[in-house]
């Protein structure tokens, strides 16, 4: 069986894809798995790393805004674009793949297309609860389409072979709370909050939580990932403390998402599958300049079935939104609650379930 992926650009496409390529090498390891990506993507160094083969595509997305300079950069765009669709063809041609998959980014629309028109098995899994150009486009013609929210239903124009499957997210051996702490050394008994922007940070999570720092000390532990560009500025202004662990990075997540009662975050597509799949109550900051606003949709998800509090991205600075955090992470009933609102949202066998989808339209059982 021979598998191709496309998708990437940013983590949030390129590890879903990732995830069932590895469910698709412990069902039938023999299967052929190769991936197609763009030089300026996640892709370009980390399919390679993972071990798989990359094919590039040169590809660009459309940029947004009404301006001259605007239109006159989309005309270019749009004959890349003809002209990607062509290579993929070729690379279709030559790889001959039972399945494409499409998991977003631009390099996913051309495959996908391509493979569509030579009649070819595709199937599309969608991170977001607001879907992206490329999913409601192409959806008509895929064989299947896979959704990780069941609000994104609504955005679909195809009905027929549409599921609600989940986001293939990285799984955690998880440890006892006071365990955890300790591998961050920190205080065992105190209630901990875990805060993360993602690789590169958030900075307005950042200001808000060193503004907020003293009040946030007085009672409860901090895990603090700051993002790299962010790191030194912040740890030149934070004393020493027993109660706070901050670092640019966090290689163990597994136990800092065992130490904490509550999570502070961007709505990421693939946090909120991590989040659910954990268990775990939450405040997402949706990042406001997502693409179509999206963070904004997946964080509404959480938070209309009780798993999580929203806060606006220009509200966090603010003394109350602070206390309302930390008035939360004291409430152990609450979060209680919002611990298994988040928990029945999961599908932590996302990536087994989309790679036997994917085995059944290359029909290899």
């Amino acid at each position: 069986m021979n598998v191709l992926f496309a998708g990437g650009g940013t983590g949030g496409h390129l590890y879903p894809a990732v995830a069932m390529a590895e469910e698709l090498r412990k069902l039938l390891p023999d299967s052929g798995i190769s991936f197609a990506g763009t030089t300026s993507g996640i892709e370009a160094t980390e399919v390679p790393r993972l071990g798989y083969r990359l094919h590039l595509i040169p590809v660009r997305g459309l940029k947004r805004g009404r301006s001259l300079a605007s239109l006159i950069t989309n005309v270019g765009v749009v004959a890349d674009f003809v002209a990607a669709v062509g290579g993929a063809v070729a690379l279709i041609s030559r790889e001959s793949p039972d399945v494409v998959v499409g998991t977003g980014g631009f390099v996913s629309a051309p495959l996908l297309l391509a493979a569509q028109l030579m009649r070819k098995k595709t199937l599309i899994q969608e991170q977001n609860a607001f879907p992206g150009v490329t999913t409601k486009l192409l959806a008509a013609l895929a064989s299947e389409v896979h959704l990780s929210f069941e609000e994104a239903r609504k955005f679909i124009r195809k009905k027929k072979q549409l599921f609600v499957s989940g986001n293939p997210a990285r799984a955690f051996e998880l440890l006892h709370s006071v365990a955890a702490r300790d591998c961050f050394s920190l205080h065992a008994e105190r209630p901990t909050l875990l805060v993360f922007g993602g690789s590169r940070g958030a900075r307005s999570i950042n200001n808000a939580v060193l503004q907020g720092l003293g009040a946030i000390t007085a009672s409860a532990n901090l895990i603090w990932q700051t993002g790299e560009l962010d790191f030194e500025r912040i740890r030149s202004q934070v004393e020493p403390s027993p109660y706070v662990w901050i670092s640019p990075y966090i290689e163990a997540m597994g136990a800092a998402y065992s130490a904490a009662d509550l999570v502070l975050c961007r709505a990421g597509a693939s946090s909120i599958a991590e989040l659910t799949n954990l268990g775990k109550p939450s405040v997402l900051v949706p990042y406001p300049h997502a693409t179509g606003d999206h963070q904004r949709h997946n964080a509404r998800a959480l938070v209309t079935s009780g798993a999580a509090m929203l806060v606006e991205d220009d509200c966090l600075g603010q003394q109350a939104s602070i206390k309302g955090i930390l008035e939360l992470l004291h409430d152990r009933e609450r979060l209680g609650y919002m611990g298994d609102a988040s928990r029945k949202l999961a599908y932590p066998d996302a990536a087994h379930q989309l790679a036997l989808r994917i085995v059944g339209l290359a029909k290899f059982y």
